[in-house]
């Protein structure tokens, strides 16, 4: 059987770059249980609630939900366990550095298979207040607006 190739999206957190300014991301690796790949691969995840911590020198995601495999047996995974992620120790060292000195979070913006390995990729992200939020919903609207005119403008309709 070939090996799978390219980047398959599983799950994506939309709502975290509408609450949190991004700062940097990373990419992480999962260590995963088998019946916990098979649910990935039927494209079940949520990652709303999630949240990196660190714990002696080692990353763990907490509160993603991936449902139990449907096939699974007494082998199956717990829906929402800590998962311990792969980083560089140097990379482990710069988000813990970050987060304690400037009050920062690391969030997981998506999940993916990248050449058939699960990969999450992380946010450092900083907490948006009400309006900024309210900013970026008239940014947003105002975009929308600029691209009905112009599609209007194109096919020559009147505004």
């Amino acid at each position: 059987m070939p090996k799978e190739q390219g980047r398959k999206l599983i799950a994506q957190n939309k709502k975290a770059r509408f609450d949190y300014h991004i700062e940097d991301t990373f990419e992480a690796g999962l260590v995963l249980q088998g019946t916990e790949v098979k649910s990935l691969r039927q494209g079940r995840a949520s990652l709303v609630d999630g949240f990196v911590d660190i714990e002696q020198g080692e990353a763990w995601l907490h509160a993603v939900h991936i449902p139990e495999y449907s096939q699974g047996t007494w082998t199956n995974h717990s829906a929402r366990r800590k998962r311990k992620l792969l980083l560089h120790k140097a990379e482990i060292e710069k988000i813990e550095r970050r987060v304690s000195e400037k009050g920062l979070t690391v969030i997981p913006l998506s999940l993916y298979f990248l050449n058939g390995r699960a990969k999450v990729e992380l946010g450092l992200a900083k907490g948006k207040k009400s309006w900024d939020k309210r900013q970026s919903i008239a940014e947003r609207t105002a975009n929308r607006e600029k691209e009905q005119a112009l599609g209007r403008h194109l096919k020559g309709l009147r505004d």
